[in-house]
C-alpha cells in the first residue's frame, strides 16, 4: 500500500463512515461467532484502527503488519502487543489463538500466496478457533482505488470456498457485504475506465459530507442482514471460518 494511503487511513479510521459501518458488521459477526474471552490476532491490522475500537472489548489482542509506517500509527494509539510481519510468516507459535481476524489485507500485492497465508492463519488457531476474514469482491470492480492499494486479486464466493477447505478450516458463514453502495461504485469504476489517465486516488478520500450519516445507518443495517442471512452481492465478502480439531 502507498504510503499516503497509511497517513490517509490513520487520519480517518476512527470517524469515516465505512470503517465505522464496517465495525458494526465486524461487531454482528462477534456476537454471533466468537466470544471476547481468549487471545485474539488481528493480522495485517495496519493502523489499529480494529484493535482499538471494535476489538478493544477482546483484553488479550495482538497485531502484526508488514508497515514500519503502520505500525508507527498503532503505537501512536497505544498499542503494545504490535510486531512487524507477513500474514506469510507470523511470528507465533502453532495454535495460540482463539480468534483472528484478516480485515482487506489478503488481496494486496504484498501477500505474494494467499494460499499459504490462509494455512499461516490457520496454523496458529487452537482446534475450534474462529477466523473473521473480509476481502474485496469481484475482479471486474478493479478501480483507481486498487491501483492505490496495491490490489492482486478481487475475490469470489468459489475463491474462499476453496481457500478455506486448503486450510482446514470449516466454512461457518460467507456473505457478500457493502451491497447498498454496489450500484455507486460500479458506476464509479465505469467512470474511471473511460478516463484511465486521472490519476489514482483512494475509495477513502470521498468522506461524502451531508450523506456520510446516511451512508453509515445504511451499512449499520446491513451489517445486521449479512450477520445473520447472507447478502447475494456487494463489495466485499466476509467469511466466518472454525478450524477443525486434530485427527
Amino acid at each position: 500500500m502507498e504510503a499516503e494511503e497509511y497517513a490517509l487511513m490513520a487520519r480517518v479510521e476512527d470517524t469515516h463512515w465505512w470503517y465505522q459501518g464496517m465495525a458494526r458488521l465486524t461487531h454482528a459477526l462477534l456476537l454471533r461467532f466468537s466470544q471476547q474471552s481468549g487471545r485474539l490476532l488481528d493480522a495485517g491490522c495496519g493502523t489499529g484502527g480494529a484493535l482499538a475500537n471494535v476489538l478493544a472489548e477482546h483484553p488479550r489482542r495482538f497485531g502484526c503488519d508488514l508497515s514500519a509506517l503502520a505500525l508507527h500509527a498503532c503505537r501512536a494509539r497505544g498499542l503494545e502487543r504490535i510486531q512487524r510481519a507477513s500474514l506469510s510468516e507470523l511470528p507465533h507459535p502453532d495454535a495460540v489463538f482463539d480468534l483472528v481476524t484478516c480485515f482487506d489485507v489478503l488481496y494486496e500485492r504484498g501477500v505474494p500466496d494467499d494460499r499459504a497465508a490462509i494455512r499461516e492463519l490457520s496454523r496458529v488457531l487452537r482446534p475450534g478457533g474462529i477466523l473473521l476474514l473480509r476481502v474485496p469482491a469481484h475482479d471486474w470492480l478493479r478501480g483507481n482505488h486498487d491501483r492505490t492499494t496495491h490490489t492482486a486479486r478481487r475475490y469470489a464466493v468459489a475463491d474462499l470456498r476453496r481457500l478455506f477447505a486448503a486450510a482446514d478450516l470449516e466454512m461457518l458463514h460467507l456473505t457478500h457485504a457493502n451491497a447498498g453502495l454496489f450500484p455507486f461504485v460500479a458506476a464509479k469504476r465505469w467512470l474511471e475506465h473511460l478516463n484511465p489517465l486521472a490519476p489514482a486516488a483512494s475509495d477513502l478520500t470521498w468522506e461524502a459530507g451531508p450523506l456520510a450519516a446516511l451512508l453509515r445507518g445504511l451499512l449499520t443495517v446491513e451489517a445486521r442482514v449479512a450477520a445473520g442471512p447472507v447478502l447475494p452481492f456487494g463489495l466485499s465478502l466476509v467469511a466466518v471460518g472454525r478450524k477443525g480439531s486434530p485427527a
